[in-house]
């Protein structure tokens, strides 16, 4: 398949997925979208990312959201490890929609290891592998 058909199902998905978080009720923006390879690589340098280079962000393949929990946003909430589970509790149900999307959909909330926590994943994290 080709990219921008992996890109073009990728956003139908992201679309279903917007939508079924507002008929939920949880408050979202955009956080990033596209990253320019320059980007990976200093996230990378950073110890934010464990893709050096282009990653699903630099495909289009990706999108982070701004989530908010309790009127507050999550990136304020998460100071702890604890703090990150109990936030992953609550969100979980939006990374299992997205994933029963379709098996190619990731949720980063699901991985281990992100960023500087050898136990956090990356709850804003939605992704599509590539084919």
């Amino acid at each position: 398949m080709k990219l921008s058909d992996q890109q073009f199902e990728f956003a139908k998905d992201i679309s279903l997925l917007e939508q079924w978080m507002i008929k939920h009720g949880y408050k979202f923006t955009y956080g990033e979208a596209w990253r320019t390879d320059t980007m990976q690589k200093l996230y990378y340098d950073m110890g934010l990312s464990k893709i050096e280079e282009r990653g699903p962000h630099g495909d289009r393949l990706a999108r982070d959201y701004n989530i908010w929990v309790d009127g507050q946003w999550i990136g304020l909430l998460i100071k702890t490890d604890k703090d990150y589970f109990r936030i992953k509790k609550i969100l979980q149900p939006i990374g299992d929609y997205w994933e029963s999307l379709n098996p190619l959909n990731r949720w980063g909330g699901n991985w281990r290891g992100f960023g500087r926590s050898k136990k956090r994943g990356d709850i804003p994290h939605f992704e599509r592998m590539k084919e």
